[in-house]
């Protein structure tokens, strides 16, 4: 698959899909973000910001930018399509998808949750559609700041299923992509780490404060235990998490603050301010991904017949922060435990 032929549209262009659309545009491939009116507004005035934690910071101007948002406008030209929407507009875009894009055009699922690649083949037919996951978070800056600045506040590489070249075509300077053989358990991984998300929301603090703080660290290890009862009933095991097995996750996040702190560096190698999506959709007033993370394993923990109380109660409280549209609650932990 030959980079300088294929046109890329990112269906969905916040944060993440602005940053995979900036660094794939700054290394010269054919993009077209696809984005909400108000992200579109953003950048056709300012251009777009690219930066990371190594120290790139990099500037698109409007013109050189390819971005739109009419579906009918981009999708018709697309050789690949990544979809970074949230997991509620998954049957949304699938349907915009396969009202606009060429039968042979490539989707690439890279959202939150384990079953978004799922959905979309459901609503695409004999599509070929991709699974993959972004291991990384990325701060958006704040409405009305110009241009609009989208930094990559982790590390790690993006994985898809293997399919000819595309990893090739995608693997560009920050923002790294290799395939893996088995992205079911890839996406479960991913999904015991973003148990997370919603303590951070419900917390309002940056990742790595939280993170940092034990009294945290002890719900979210709770929560992975019970995802882990979960899956092993239901006969999943998830991937490493970088090099870790998962069942020593727990144990690792239990340990005291300075032993974490000492083991745990690659974890809170973070950006300061850098929060979750959750945390911002709270922010926002908009619906979160509560239902398709804890959610998940909810179900799982349904079908499977184990227990999984500190995970029932954490989603209660997401919802209940949802329904108050006030943002994030900045709930301590032991309002969380209670």
């Amino acid at each position: 698959m030959a980079s300088g032929e294929k046109w890329i549209v990112v269906a969905g262009a916040g944060s993440i899909g602005c940053y995979a659309g900036g660094c794939l545009a700054l290394a010269g491939r054919q993009v077209v973000l696809l984005a909400r009116p108000r992200i579109e507004a953003a950048l056709r005035q300012g251009g777009l910001r690219i930066s990371d934690l190594e120290g790139r910071d990099r500037l698109i101007k409007p013109e050189a930018l390819g971005i739109t948002a009419d579906p009918a406008a981009a999708l018709p030209q697309a050789d690949v399509i990544l979809v970074t929407v949230k997991s509620g507009a998954t049957q949304e875009i699938a349907a915009l998808i396969e009202a606009h894009a060429r039968p042979d055009a490539i989707v690439v699922s890279l959202q939150n949750g384990v079953d978004n690649a799922d959905r979309l083949r459901a609503g695409l037919g004999q599509r070929t559609v991709l699974a993959g996951m972004v291991p990384f978070n990325v701060v958006l800056s704040p409405d009305g700041e110009l241009p609009l600045e989208v930094r990559r506040a982790s590390d790690g590489k993006v994985m898809i299923e293997n399919s000819d070249g595309l990893a090739n075509l995608l693997d560009v300077e920050g923002f790294a992509v290799q395939t893996h053989r088995d992205m079911k358990a890839v996406l479960w991984c991913k999904l015991l780490m973003n148990l997370n998300n919603a303590l951070v929301a419900l917390s309002d603090l940056p990742l790595a404060s939280e993170l940092a703080d034990r009294r945290w660290r002890l719900i979210l290890a709770s929560q992975i235990d019970e995802a882990l009862r979960a899956m092993k009933a239901c006969g999943i095991e998830p991937a490493r998490i970088a090099g870790l097995r998962p069942a020593l996750l727990p144990k690792v996040l239990r340990l005291p603050d300075w032993l974490f702190k000492l083991l745990a560096r690659r974890m809170l190698a973070i950006d300061p301010q850098a929060r979750s999506s959750m945390w911002d959709d709270l922010q926002r007033g908009r619906p979160t991904e509560i239902d398709d993370l804890q959610g998940a394993i909810l179900r799982l923990a349904e079908k499977a017949g184990t227990p999984a109380p500190i995970i029932r109660h954490v989603a209660a409280l997401v919802h209940q922060a949802e329904a108050d549209r006030r943002g994030a609650p900045g709930l301590s932990p032991d309002t969380v435990r209670a």
